[in-house]
């Protein structure tokens, strides 16, 4: 199965798109720019979800759902976001169809049109806000703690499936605070949550940081941010967390009184994730041969594959089989028995191997006899010889340590490819070169960060979280620079 997929090397950008559909992650649909996430796919999203859920309801959130159509009058009320969604937005203009007069087909009708234009939410601070301000008079109203699980549309020309589709599946959170201290806490403390989730679920080493203004989230005072190096050497933005201030209660009048009787307006922040990171999951530690998938996050951790001939073979293996099933869903571990008749055992392995299953144990006849089982493992491709006595501690511990290497593999790969630059040709020459992470001087205006944008195709990807300052000069402008930001080339 894997000579399905085209070699890395060769075409890194066919070989995602191969494996997004090889393996069954998902696949184009009939709507131009969207995508059909298949079973397999959403298993692994689900993953995802029930852990995200989980650390926010950890964290004092709480789900709740608001519509997916805005009033166009919403966005103009706050001048920065409208500007950053503007060119992205779907817009429905009327509500009913009718049949063409010609007998072709139905037509938009004339008639239909609505008095005010719905935007097809691609963000939900404007709609939210609205409702806030019916749900907070006094600072015993606040804090709010809301998270959404929801979909949302950005008209994108160029699609990719999972890194960049015209509708995508994410969680956005919405909180509301009674000081500025609190609202800046609250960001921090989500970022920190997106982080601990990508290195231990995801297995993917991030880099926690600030963005500089030109990337913030439109209608941010301050967006925090995980990044993550992908095996082609570009950058992958992970998670966002932004400090609103006060712009979204202004333009929405969300005022409260406090304490001491006084009115005031309240403090923002809005965090979020999506299917991106499937994308940022498939990079991150995939192989010629497929997914490679950390076990805290496979739907499927162990397969059990019964080589046999004939049904009396296959029964009595099942025999065999059960009670070590038994024992490791025991454990948590989640375990399939594919005792298809209608594929052999080697397409059976590699199609586990494509689809990434961290372990897979082969059990014939002699084995039987033996007491013993094969086990492979899926990010090293070792194969082992193992005792069924205590098989499902082995397996346990087994787990543990592919969880382990495939986080310590990807950490060294983003050590080996960072870089310092202090000069224009020695940044280029790198990007060019190797990618990677780049740590280089900027002189701190948007004007700068936006020619090294288009000279070079490489944006600052954070300011990272506890930046020491360092004396420099800039690389383009060569004027001084107080400290070096992290520059890449992105999906």
């Amino acid at each position: 199965m894997s000579e399905q997929l085209t070699p890395r090397a060769e075409n890194y950008s066919q070989w995602y798109q191969d494996l997004v559909i090889k393996a069954d992650l998902a696949e184009n649909s009939a709507v131009r720019g969207c995508m059909v996430i298949k079973p397999y796919g959403y298993a692994i999203w689900e993953r995802m979800q029930q852990d995200l859920d989980r650390r926010f309801k950890e964290t004092g959130h709480s789900n709740a759902y608001f519509p997916l159509f805005i009033p166009k009058s919403f966005f103009s009320k706050e001048a920065s976001h409208v500007e950053g969604f503007a060119k992205e937005c779907a817009v429905v203009t009327h509500y009913r169809l009718k049949n063409d007069p010609d007998g072709k087909g139905v037509i938009v009708d004339e008639t239909a049109k609505l008095e005010e234009e719905l935007i097809v939410r691609p963000t939900s601070e404007t709609i939210i806000w609205n409702t806030y301000r019916g749900w907070i008079q006094s600072y015993r109203d606040l804090p709010i703690l809301i998270n959404q699980w929801a979909n949302v549309v950005r008209w994108e020309m160029r699609t990719r499936l999972f890194l960049r589709t015209t509708e995508f599946l994410w969680q956005e959170g919405h909180t509301a605070h009674a000081t500025q201290e609190e609202a800046i806490a609250e960001a921090n403390q989500m970022l920190e949550v997106y982080a601990s989730f990508a290195e231990d679920i995801l297995a993917i080493p991030v880099l926690k940081g600030r963005k500089s203004a030109n990337e913030r989230f439109a209608g941010a005072l301050d967006t925090l941010c995980i990044e993550a190096l992908m095996q082609d050497g570009k950058a992958l933005q992970a998670g966002t967390s932004h400090f609103l201030g006060q712009n979204f209660a202004k333009a929405f009048d969300v005022k409260f009184t406090s304490k001491e009787g006084k009115q005031d307006f309240v403090w923002a922040t809005s965090w979020g994730v999506s299917t991106r990171l499937m994308g940022a999951l498939i990079m991150s530690h995939s192989d010629d041969s497929g997914l490679v998938l950390p076990p805290r996050l496979a739907p499927i951790q162990v397969v059990i594959v019964p080589i046999y001939k004939g049904d009396e073979q296959l029964e009595l293996l099942t025999q065999f089989i059960q009670p070590i099933i038994t024992k490791l869903k025991a454990k948590g571990i989640s375990v399939k028995f594919d005792n298809r008749d209608t594929h052999k055992p080697g397409w059976k392995f590699a199609e586990y191997e494509l689809k990434g299953v961290p372990v897979r144990i082969a059990i014939g006849p002699r084995d039987m006899e033996n007491g013993t089982v094969e086990v492979a493992r899926r990010d090293t491709k070792e194969k082992s010889v193992y005792q069924v006595t205590d098989l499902d501690l082995k397996v346990e511990h087994l787990l543990s340590q592919i969880q382990d290497n495939i986080y310590k593999k990807a950490q060294t790969f983003r050590e080996e490819n960072t870089y310092r630059a202090d000069s224009w040709e020695e940044f280029n020459k790198i990007l060019d070169d190797k990618g990677g992470f780049i740590y280089a001087h900027w002189d701190g205006t948007p004007e700068t960060e936006e020619k090294i944008k288009e000279m070079s195709k490489a944006t600052i990807r954070c300011i990272p979280l506890g930046n020491k300052l360092e004396a420099g000069k800039c690389i383009l402008t060569g004027n001084p620079s107080i400290q070096r930001v992290v520059f890449a080339r992105a999906y």
